[in-house]
Formats: structure tokens, C-alpha cells, sequence
């Protein structure tokens, strides 16, 4: 169930999209303090080192690799298809997963390794109060 939310404009789709005013967009990422390694979204302890130690926040690059992708030809109601889903491992740190588009959903138009970047735009969709939404897609490094 949606809550309507006091804005001023679009919401974040997850809460590790950061919309700070008179900024760009970005995406927030968990950052281990015992051995550096860099997760999306909060985390209960490290899956590289186990540390429960002290997480601390980092913005995440805009820029990427990536690293593998699916073209789904079959999603819920509503979801136009065919399209690509994309894992991205990030410049600094993170990986992530999201759709890839500005490309032909085809094998031969995404290659594996491909630089891409980070953008930000809207979701497509609203909630049952009329709230619209910000999330991040992939597309080919310019």
C-alpha cells in the first residue's frame, strides 16, 4: 500500500536512490570499514571479510562495466518486452543490477564489458496517490 508523501517532486523507487536538492541524482552504496568492499543498500555484516563492523555510507560512481545480462522476454502485465536486464560492476566499487537500454535487445547489440553509465530518469509508472518515481537505468558509455 502506497502513502502519499509531502514533495515537491519525485520519489526515490528504492531508498538507496538519493535525491538531494540542487544535485544530481545518485546512487548511495555501504562501504565496509574493515576491508573496503563496497555493497548497494544496507547491510547486517560484510560478505567478503564477515565483519560486523561499521558500515559507512558512499555515493556510488555513474560509471560502469558490464559484467552480464539477460534479455527478458517475459515480465508481469504491463511490462513492455523484450528488454535487458544488466548486472554492472561500478568504477570504485559496487555492483548492480538494473535495466540496460538505448540498445536493441538482441545478443549481438550488448557486449559483455561494455562501459556504460548510470542515469536517472523516471519509472514509468505512479503510485495509487499520484506519487511518481526516480529510478536508475544503464545505458551505453557516451
Amino acid at each position: 500500500m502506497s502513502e502519499k508523501v509531502e514533495s515537491s517532486g519525485p520519489l526515490p523507487a528504492v531508498p538507496y536512490i538519493k535525491l538531494p536538492e540542487g544535485a544530481d541524482p545518485y546512487l548511495e552504496g555501504q562501504k565496509c570499514s574493515s576491508c573496503g568492499a563496497v555493497y548497494l543498500g544496507q547491510r547486517m555484516a560484510c560478505g567478503k571479510c564477515f565483519s560486523r563492523e561499521k558500515f559507512e555510507a558512499v555515493k556510488l560512481s555513474d560509471r560502469g562495466t558490464l559484467h552480464v545480462f539477460s534479455i527478458v522476454h517475459r515480465s508481469f502485465p504491463g511490462v513492455e518486452v523484450p528488454f535487458v536486464s544488466a548486472i554492472v560492476d561500478l568504477e570504485g566499487g559496487g555492483t548492480v543490477k538494473g535495466n540496460l537500454v538505448g540498445v536493441e535487445p538482441e545478443p549481438g547489440s550488448v557486449e559483455l564489458g561494455m562501459p556504460v553509465d548510470v542515469f536517472f530518469d523516471d519509472a514509468g509508472r505512479k503510485d495509487g496517490d499520484g506519487n511518481s518515481y526516480v529510478s536508475y537505468f544503464f545505458r551505453p558509455a557516451a
